[in-house]
């Protein structure tokens, strides 16, 4: 049996984290699906330990202190990207499709607490099998899995990793035949047919080496600042009787300090940097996490769970008609209905992939590729969150 420090443990999800991504090139569907290679690889090891414990038998045992500041730093840098004055820019259809995706999110809790409700479960397994893992992908679903155990929803972090690698198949699965639905019936095109590229993000100017590292350095510095002060003002929030994951505090200053420096210039943090930063904290945090997982606490959900993601994904479905209608009854709407399902779903790799492959078939959609993705990655996670910690105080 291995017994591994905090650093070897470290390390060993480093090694999971590139099986996951060796697994994700060598077998095309789990690339075409947008299954994330952490979480990938993680469930080798988690398979393999489920295997060994039906035997008797522990493979490793972890040390798992570290994925805690890992996934709060990875929401300081969501927080980061919570920019108002985007949202400015973007105008009304940001936040009429973040309504929209709000709204959404609700229903889905709703309906998940019936499901549960008809399985006598503990009515927040419908949450957590809800917006907590399907809007809020697996990220999300394992970091509020603690406060879910803490209300008596027993293996939350397996039911969250479980729904959630079930809603980006789906997703991956439904998103491009519901739109082509909607482009044939109502005979909609791009009014730029010709270009099949979406629209990529807009690059930084060239920097030399010294300029790179103080950039790094700067982000570095203003994420752990906000990590720091996140932590007092989560603190003071838990003191008034409120139930919410440690990030939020974080989460919220990261993006007090990215408005601030938007309307000062004062630091000039730079959010492609602290967007590698994020990404390479997440998949570290998702690998160690899914190491640790404890499958067989999945025995007796199967039929719950499966249950819970039909319903789930024939509602979004039906949803995306009004999403369609609502944003304008256009090309770019539909394309927009696309990206709606991939991360209400799963996550915005899974709209991306939805709607660049819509697009690739029937045109460019650029105000889709400007709305969806600024809603999917950063606001929905703001709402999201405030949803989850009001029903785990409400019926925990």
């Amino acid at each position: 049996m291995l017994e591994l420090d905090a650093v070897q443990t470290l390390a060993f999800a480093g090694i999971a984290l590139f099986i996951g991504y060796a697994l994700c090139r060598a077998i095309p569907v789990l690339g075409r699906y947008n299954l994330p290679p952490p979480v990938i690889g993680g469930l080798v090891f988690a398979v393999a330990a489920s295997i060994a414990h039906a035997r008797g038998s522990t493979l490793f045992v972890l040390d798992t202190s570290l994925q805690s500041p890992l996934m709060i730093a990875f929401f300081t840098t969501i927080g980061f990207n919570a920019s108002l004055r985007l949202l400015r820019i973007s105008g009304k259809q940001v936040v009429v499709f973040l309504l929209l995706a709000t709204g959404f999110a609700l229903a889905q809790n709703i309906l998940g607490i019936g499901v549960a409700l008809a399985f006598d479960l503990h009515p927040l397994f419908g949450v957590l099998a809800g917006s907590t893992t399907l809007t809020g992908g697996p990220a999300t679903g394992l970091a509020f899995a603690p406060l879910f155990e803490q209300a008596g929803v027993r293996g939350a972090e397996s039911v969250a990793v479980a729904a959630a690698m079930g809603g980006i198949v789906l997703g991956g699965l439904i998103g491009g035949p519901a739109v082509t639905v909607l482009i044939r019936r109502f005979g909609l095109t791009s009014s730029r047919p010709q270009d099949h590229v979406a629209p990529g993000d807009p690059r930084e100017p060239a920097q030399t080496e010294a300029e790179r590292e103080f950039g790094a350095l700067k982000s570095i510095v203003a994420i752990l600042v906000a990590m720091w002060l996140g932590a007092w003002v989560s603190a003071r929030i838990s003191a008034l009787g409120i139930t919410l994951p440690a990030y939020v505090g974080a989460m919220l200053v990261g993006a007090l300090i990215r408005n601030i420096d938007d309307a000062s210039g004062w630091l000039r943090v730079s959010v492609p940097t602290t967007d590698v930063i994020g990404n390479v904290c997440l998949a570290l945090f998702l690998s160690v996490a899914l190491m640790n997982l404890k499958l067989w606490e999945l025995a007796g959900l199967a039929l719950p769970l499966l249950l819970n993601l039909g319903l789930q994904a024939a509602m979004v479905v039906a949803f995306c008609a009004v999403v369609f209608r609502v944003m304008g009854r256009d090309y770019d709407a539909a394309v927009m209905g696309g990206g709606f399902i991939g991360f209400m779903l799963g996550t915005t790799a899974n709209a991306m992939a939805v709607m660049r492959t819509l697009v690739e078939r029937y045109g460019a959609a650029p105000r889709a590729f400007l709305v969806a993705p600024l809603v999917g990655a950063f606001f929905i996670d703001f709402t999201n969150a405030l949803l989850i910690t009001g029903f785990i105080n409400w019926l925990g």
